[in-house]
């Protein structure tokens, strides 16, 4: 693992009871054994140091089947948009960006439509009110076209009345922005700005080069799924990120503790704690059957309500992060420290999902001492 931050710890001296754990393991076993998915990854983190990092199952089941291993690099799908928002961040500490200017203060073409004034805190929290857009597959390697295409989405309703998941028009808004005020490739910007920085260029892309696609873990699903070359190389700022769950349980130890890893302070304390912070309040997501997804400003929060979606029931109020579809979670503690992510590369439906996802983080928070 070449420059990863984390040093390598065990779960006593860190504070975590052994029994939950185990259970999770169990859990996780029970999984693939029954088929739900071919491979997972787990890791948790606590107070800067790696407590557990395990690998299940198989990368490929089709056309050369191979073992999962330590270095198989998993789709992380919309977990990648905390990767694309933290690279918006890095320009507000910079002073090149507010979350309260209009997306067409930097890309002017975007206030067609009825868009003219929408912001990016609205954009960033789901509530710009163009939720049905998207993007079409020529700009994934021409990010003119994809500028374009962008520019000319469509309202689906009026910004900032509902809130509602932008799959993948909100980060596709963001890409452009980042582009818009840097001069450069938006997934450039995430590596040298945010992943590089941070330790995690061996664990953590959006956009795989082609000599790095060969750890990838394929994808499966009820309905096909794009394994292609092009698709890892595209990194798609809303759903086409491929990391490690080591990685990713860095880069939440790094937002757990405001901001800052290994002695490097990517982020100012105010900075995280703003972004994380709910600023939707009660409101029903439409997407999420009406479940208050407590929108920060990439990540989610747990908040204090009955239903929530992947930081599990009885985690802190305080906890946040962001799941990817039917797959996997990641998440921080900023009370107890803990970081853990949950990958796997099968996309599970509803209910199995959000039922398994409820377990598996609340063995983790059930483990915390």
């Amino acid at each position: 693992m070449p420059g990863y931050p984390l040093p390598p710890s065990d779960l006593a001296s860190l504070g975590f009871a052994a029994k939950p754990l185990e259970h999770l393991d169990s859990l996780i076993r029970g999984h693939i054994n029954e088929g739900r998915y071919p491979a997972a990854q787990i890791a948790l983190a606590r107070h800067g140091k790696l407590a557990l990092f395990r690998t299940y199952g198989r990368a490929k089941t089709e056309g050369g089947d191979a073992e999962a291993t330590d270095e198989s690099l998993f789709l992380l799908f919309s977990q990648t948009k905390v990767l694309t928002s933290s690279a918006v961040w890095t320009l507000v500490e910079e002073g090149k960006l507010s979350f309260m200017d209009k997306v067409s203060d930097h890309l002017p073409e975007f206030a067609c439509r009825g868009k003219a004034d929408i912001t990016l805190q609205q954009v960033m929290t789901h509530t710009g009110g163009f939720p049905g857009n998207n993007v079409t597959k020529a700009t994934w390697a021409d990010h003119a076209k994809m500028r374009a295409e962008v520019c000319g989405f469509s309202l689906n309703w009026t910004p900032g009345s509902r809130l509602q998941y932008h799959g993948q028009a909100a980060h596709l808004v963001q890409a452009m922005v980042i582009e818009a005020v840097t001069g450069q490739d938006y997934r450039d910007v995430i590596r040298t700005r945010v992943i590089e920085p941070l330790g995690l260029g061996n664990d953590i892309f959006v956009g795989v080069p082609a000599e790095r696609q060969h750890r990838c873990a394929d994808i499966y699903a009820p309905e096909p799924r794009d394994n292609s070359a092009e698709f890892r190389a595209a990194g798609l700022p809303s759903g086409g990120g491929f990391a490690t769950a080591r990685g990713m349980a860095a880069f939440y130890q790094m937002l757990g503790q405001g901001g800052t890893l290994g002695g490097l302070r990517l982020f100012s304390p105010r900075l995280i704690s703003y972004v994380s912070r709910s600023h939707t309040g009660e409101m029903g997501d439409h997407e999420m059957n009406g479940i208050p997804m407590h929108r920060g400003l990439g990540p989610h929060v747990r908040g204090e309500s009955d239903r929530i979606r992947g930081l599990g029931a009885i985690g802190a109020p305080v906890t946040f992060g962001h799941g990817g579809v039917g797959s996997s979670y990641s998440w921080a503690d900023p009370s107890s420290g803990v970081s853990f992510t949950y990958l796997t590369n099968y996309v599970s439906p509803d209910p199995w999902h959000s039922a398994r996802l409820d377990r598996v983080a609340n063995l983790v928070h059930a483990a915390i001492d």
